[in-house]
């Protein structure tokens, strides 16, 4: 059951994808209604799951669970993914790969594999100060605190 990403606790669970291209305005529109429609019936066990979504940047989907109501379950997370692939599908796009790295060049949103990042790194083309999103977090809470944040403050400060 779809509800308000607001209204979801900070600890529900979450998941982010981020496309290896920027999505177009009325991409992003379409994937919003496909996302609303998954998650009005996504389910675990029968039970209906208290979930939300966030689109950002033209780049991101961001899905969360409220896993005090229902916890998502193998089942239910598996048909997430196939929802994902089912968007990779229909727009030309990579969501699943997580060795690649966006960040933030000013006001421009990066997208690159782990390598070229690494040579970025090396080339001091990007700081530990540079914006990056760390897609490994777990929940509404560390979105809130630790989605964008200097490289420094990341898992990809290993790089540095």
């Amino acid at each position: 059951m779809y509800v308000p990403f607001e209204n979801l606790p900070e600890e529900s669970r979450i998941w982010i994808y981020q496309s290896n291209r920027k999505f177009s305005d009325a991409e992003f529109s379409e994937i919003e209604k496909d996302l609303q429609q998954f998650l009005e019936g996504w389910a675990a066990h029968g039970t209906s799951l208290e979930a939300s979504y966030q689109l950002k940047y033209n780049r991101f989907i961001i899905i969360a669970v409220n896993q005090e109501v229902q916890a998502a379950t193998g089942c239910s997370i598996d048909a997430s993914v196939v929802f994902i692939q089912s968007l990779e599908q229909k727009y030309g796009v990579d969501l699943l790969d997580k060795m690649n790295v966006t960040f933030k060049l000013g006001e421009h949103i990066a997208h690159k594999p782990l390598i070229d990042f690494k040579k970025m790194v090396k080339d001091k083309a990007v700081t530990e100060n540079t914006i990056v999103f760390n897609n490994l977090i777990n929940n509404i809470q560390e979105y809130n605190e630790s989605w964008e944040v200097p490289a420094a403050d990341s898992w990809h400060s290993r790089f540095f």
